[in-house]
């Protein structure tokens, strides 16, 4: 969602005019100062970044004094101000304190931390479970370690940042398939020798665009290759499955996925991430994952969080219940509507504009109407796909959607956004 925008209005100026307060830049900060796309948003009235909240993650949050919707959490499950989360945060505080000092392979393991580790990898229907401090964290650290020289990595083309930087920074031989296009997987491990390892990765929930990647069909191809998969469950754990589970849950093919991640920032309410795989590869990556060994543990009120949220979403099925009753309100509405949206099945509702100042603009023009909403524009995603990512909670009543999709309605209508 980085800023690369070259239509705003205004000439780029002389870096010392645009940094008056620096004088003799050195060569760094002298290249680095070329970068002015967030001062021509922001000159133009439309820069839609650092928005501050001044209250808790709700369905409604403060924004400068006022009331505003929110329509661009990741907490699906609506648990980020549930009492029982907060009172468990501040009691793992009181006793264990607010941060570990050090890594979970040195003096940075506690026994909610293992107590935690056991739970998840039950949750998931894995043997074993180490926690990371974030979830980007884990795609880093994982990815990045667990194939060779030798060995192949293969990603879906719209696969998260933080699994393309873990391929980054593997050694490993890497191909990329069409996006959840099978017959592009299938021609690529074609292209891989037999005898090596190869690692399939992909979101299980596409975060920009909310589709659902065909894990069933990801792993039946494993099994015709030899190959091992991995799933990122960040958007689908709490979401979809039994007990919000997941999409491997949800599919059946749970004990075929050779390994699950997930992230504690969404459905869980905290910070930090998860692989949950087996005893034999979390040895391995206990002793080698650099971003797992160099890395503090998550605090204990985190941990503690997480906890909480497990219990709730498990005890309350009705949450996930509601989250589907008005995503399909949603899908229907936007759909009649007349807006764009895609093969989105899930909460992340992705509203094409596929024009970068248009975004911006609708952007604005949703928060002037109490509806705080994410713009995603180029290098996050092509030019011609650029899109307002509308996000739902289980906490949003209808009548909260109801009032959303009106000022879509009336917005979209202003930039001549729906069809006919």
């Amino acid at each position: 969602m980085l800023l690369k925008i070259s239509n705003f209005a205004g000439k780029t100026e002389q870096s010392q005019s645009r940094f008056p307060y620096r004088t003799n830049m050195k060569p760094l900060q002298e290249k680095l100062s070329a970068y002015d796309a967030p001062q021509k948003a922001k000159a133009a009235g439309v820069y839609p970044y650092f928005r501050a909240i001044s209250s808790e993650q709700d369905t409604e949050v403060m924004m400068n004094g006022k009331k505003v919707l929110m329509f661009g959490s990741n907490s699906y499950m609506g648990l980020t101000n549930h009492p029982k989360v907060i009172e468990a945060a501040v009691e793992a505080t009181k006793k264990y304190g607010t941060g570990m000092a050090g890594s979970p392979f040195l003096n940075g393991t506690l026994t909610i931390h293992k107590d935690l580790e056991a739970r998840l990898a039950d949750y998931v229907g894995k043997e074993d479970a180490m926690i990371y401090s974030t979830g980007f964290g884990v795609n880093l650290g994982v990815v990045s370690t667990l194939t060779g020289r030798e060995d192949y990595i293969i990603l879906d083309e719209q696969d998260h940042a933080s699994i393309i930087e873990g391929r980054r920074l593997s050694f490993s031989n890497y191909l990329k398939y069409k996006h959840n296009d099978m017959e592009s997987l299938e021609a690529q491990l074609k292209k891989c020798e037999p005898d090596k390892v190869k690692l399939i990765v992909s979101d299980s929930v596409f975060s920009m665009e909310g589709d659902v990647a065909h894990v069933d069909k990801i792993v039946e191809l494993a099994k015709k290759y030899n190959a091992a998969v991995m799933i990122d469950e960040a958007h689908g754990i709490g979401v979809f499955g039994d007990g919000g589970r997941g999409v491997c849950n949800h599919m059946g093919v749970t004990k075929d996925v050779d390994l699950i991640m997930g992230t504690f920032s969404k459905s869980l309410a905290s910070l930090g991430g998860f692989i949950a795989t087996d005893k034999v590869v979390t040895n391995f990556l206990r002793h080698h994952s650099r971003s797992y060994i160099f890395t503090a543990s998550i605090t204990p009120a985190s941990t503690a969080a997480v906890n909480a949220a497990l219990d709730i979403i498990i005890a309350e099925p009705e949450r996930q219940q509601h989250l589907w009753d008005i995503t399909h309100y949603a899908l229907d509405s936007l759909r009649n509507m007349g807006c764009e949206i895609g093969h989105t099945s899930t909460p992340i509702i992705p509203l094409f504009i596929r024009d970068d100042y248009k975004t911006f603009h609708v952007t604005r023009d949703l928060l002037d109407e109490g509806v705080f909403v994410n713009p995603v524009v180029t290098p996050a995603v092509a030019p011609q796909d650029t899109l307002i990512r509308y996000s739902l909670m289980a906490t949003h009543t209808k009548d909260q959607v109801t009032r959303s999709l009106e000022a879509i309605e009336k917005v979209f209508k202003k930039y001549d956004l729906l069809k006919k």
